[in-house]
Formats: C-alpha cells, sequence, structure tokens
C-alpha cells in the first residue's frame, strides 16, 4: 500500500424516514433522521461497502477533518483512510449516529410531533437490535443489498454481531472488536452508578432540564468520570499519573496533610478535565438511553443462555479481537464468542493482543492491532475487486 493519508474535509449526510420504525419493545417511532458520514466511493458491483457502529459516546464522524480542524479528526481516523486498515480507496465505508443520540439524529433532544417540545424522557427505549434495523433502512436507500463487512468496537462491536444474526445475507464478514456477548453484572453496574449521579443531579429536573434551560453538568461529569476509568488500565494509569500531587508536599509523616475539596492528585486533575470536557457536549438523556440499551444487550436470552444458538443464523466470516489489559470487555468474553462461532463451524479469525491500554486500546494505533485489521481487510478486498463509481449526494437523495 502506498502512503497513509487522509480522507481530508468530509460533511454528514442526512436522511429523513417518514415510514415508522417497529422498536423492540413494542413502540414505534416515525418521521426520524439519521446523520451519517461515507467515505471512498461504491464500486459497481456495490460490494465494496463497510459500516462502521459506533460506540457508547462516538458518532458517525470516524474519520476524516470537519473545516480542515486538525482537531477535528475522526474517532477511529487511525483505523480509516487511504492506506490505512480500513482502506478507503478500496471500500466505501459508512458510519451512521444512532437513533436517540445527540450528535444529529433524532434523538431526546429532538422536537416530539406530538408536543412540540423536546422529546425529553419520552423517547423510546432503544436496543442495539433497533439501531441495527434502522441503519438496514439506510444501506437501503443507498441501493446496498450486502456489506463487504460490518464493524465495531466495544458497542459498536455488539452492533456488528447483531447485524450478522439479524441481516446473515447481508453481511459477509463481521469485525467485533474489544467487546462482548452480553454485558458482565460488573459492568451493569458501573452504569447504574453512572446514571444515578445523572438523575440524582438537581438540575436534572425528571429529564425535562431543557425546558429549565439547565444541564445536570454535576452528573455528566461524575458519569464520565466513572466511565473513564473502567475505560484505562491500572497500569496505563500509573504510567501517565502514579500518585504525583498537584502541589508540593512534605515527606510521610511529617506532611501538612489536610482535608480538601480541591484537586490534590494528577489523576483527580485529569479526570475532572474529562468529565467537565464532557458534560460541555453530550445530553445527559441519551446517556442514559444508550448505557440502558447496552445493558439489555443479550441475544443468548431467548436461547436460554445458549450462545451458539444465538449465533446460528450468522453465516459471515469473523474476525474478532481483543486486548489483555481490557478489564471492561476482557479477552475471556470475545473467547465466548469465538467458542460460540466454532460450535456453529463458521470461520473465525482471533487475534489478543498484548496491550497496556486497557479498553481503549480498540482506538488506538498498536502496531499489532493495525496489522491484523489490515490483513484481515486485505482479503475482504480480494473478494469485492470491481472498478469503483461515484455515489454523489444528490444520488443517494434519488434513491430516497
Amino acid at each position: 500500500m502506498s502512503a497513509v493519508g487522509s480522507v481530508g474535509n468530509v460533511s454528514p449526510q442526512r436522511m429523513r424516514f417518514e415510514a415508522p420504525l417497529a422498536l423492540r419493545n413494542g413502540a414505534t417511532i416515525a418521521g426520524y433522521e439519521l446523520v451519517y458520514e461515507s467515505y471512498g466511493e461504491l464500486n459497481a458491483a456495490r460490494s465494496n461497502a463497510v459500516m462502521i457502529c459506533h460506540a457508547l459516546n462516538a458518532s458517525h464522524h470516524v474519520a476524516g477533518l470537519h473545516d480542515g480542524d486538525p482537531r477535528s479528526a475522526g474517532w477511529w481516523d487511525n483505523m480509516i483512510g487511504p492506506g490505512k486498515p480500513v482502506d478507503t480507496r478500496r471500500f466505501f465505508v459508512i458510519c451512521v449516529n444512532n437513533l436517540g443520540s445527540c450528535f444529529g439524529s433524532t434523538g431526546p433532544m429532538s422536537t416530539n410531533p406530538a408536543t412540540g417540545e423536546p422529546y425529553g424522557p419520552d423517547f423510546p427505549v432503544l436496543t442495539v437490535e433497533d439501531w441495527v434495523h434502522a441503519q438496514a433502512l439506510l444501506a437501503d436507500r443507498l441501493g446496498i443489498e450486502r456489506f463487504a463487512a460490518v464493524m465495531g468496537g466495544s458497542l459498536g462491536g455488539m452492533q456488528a454481531l447483531a447485524w450478522a444474526t439479524l441481516y446473515p445475507q447481508r453481511v459477509a464478514h463481521c469485525v467485533a472488536i474489544a467487546t462482548a456477548p452480553k454485558l458482565s453484572t460488573q459492568n451493569i453496574a458501573f452504569n447504574e452508578v453512572a446514571r444515578r449521579a445523572i438523575v440524582t443531579d438537581p438540575d436534572f429536573h425528571g429529564g425535562r432540564f431543557y425546558a429549565h434551560g439547565v444541564v445536570p453538568s454535576r452528573g455528566l461529569q461524575v458519569a464520565r468520570m466513572i466511565g473513564h476509568i473502567t475505560y484505562l488500565s491500572d497500569d496505563v494509569m500509573a504510567e501517565k499519573f502514579g500518585r504525583a500531587l498537584r502541589r508540593e508536599a512534605a515527606s510521610a509523616g511529617a506532611g501538612d496533610y489536610r482535608f480538601t475539596y480541591d484537586i490534590e492528585f494528577e489523576i483527580e486533575s485529569y479526570l475532572r478535565y474529562q468529565g467537565e470536557k464532557f458534560s460541555k457536549y453530550f445530553d445527559a438523556n441519551t446517556y442514559l438511553l444508550i448505557t440502558r440499551a447496552l445493558d439489555y444487550f443479550d441475544p443468548a436470552l431467548p436461547y436460554g443462555g445458549d450462545l451458539a444458538a444465538a449465533l446460528a443464523p450468522a453465516s459471515a466470516d469473523f474476525l474478532v479481537v481483543s486486548f489483555t489489559t481490557d478489564w471492561r470487555f476482557a479477552p475471556e468474553r470475545s473467547h465466548e464468542i469465538v467458542e460460540a462461532l466454532l460450535a456453529n463451524r463458521r470461520r473465525v479469525t482471533y487475534a489478543e493482543i498484548d496491550a497496556p491500554h486497557g479498553h481503549d486500546a480498540f482506538l488506538l494505533a498498536d502496531p499489532q492491532y493495525m496489522s491484523i485489521v489490515a490483513a484481515y481487510f486485505d482479503r475482504i478486498h480480494q473478494n469485492c475487486l470491481e472498478p469503483a463509481v461515484p455515489v454523489s449526494t444528490q444520488s443517494v437523495e434519488e434513491a430516497a
């Protein structure tokens, strides 16, 4: 492959759906919009499309820049682009902002047509499966009958697994990274503590804080701090921050130690910074909605806990990747997926990457990790060789 580059400046696109979308809980939502970005060109056979599914606090902006600002690089820009593991000279890459998000697709901040006010807590409960069905409808509009690959990390990996079982004939390869077949009890517990931080914030107002002109920022900050701790490994936190103090302290036994509400340790400063930043761009109702979708995901539940039975409909080939220090989505959870797929005689490539970064490793450019993904997509490319033809925004609108 030639030199690695960027997809350059990109702009989000928007697609509206008037027909009701039936949700897993029996409710429906109509008149909704999905925001997405795409990179690369669809080939003549429409066989080189790759769907990227985003994680909890990410969005459709997965690669490239907005208005040339280097600070606006997409959340997986190291993975997607010319000469990168998911090479946009070969693949037409799509990432859809999920329903219920706060980055453009219809969500709790959107106007409820029944009331003329923001949906807030009245926005319908969503599941991973609901997101996948919505993504499939968008793919229909684009004229994509089958994806060369569906790929995601963390919550995005759960969506990729759901794609493989809900639409088996539409997925040639499933790439599930740093994910799990369901959340552990401990993970659900972390999510609940984060949610309680939000709903007990005096500015939450039962989810109707928009009408009060406030944001439950304190709750959002604590929720993000809790989440961020679980994304990092102990070794990485120790290496980056150790027990370093922000002020000069005397040696143990002779210091001026005192109780204070101020920041004392560097790790405290880092967590507060992350929390404050998060509270300025993420919606509290969206956080509650998406973490519940995480909790609910359990494809084996209708099969009495039999994951092999749940994954039996899948016909795709699989790449499953885990990271040794990821204690939130530990390698053992990926082993469960691999074993269930092998029980169904599916073709599975599994990689367990020795990386120190914890769950966040799936977002980072570890050389071994990147090489494995690149090699796998090289193989996918051999199965979809066709001349590329542009898919313009105009053609998308006409297809709608």
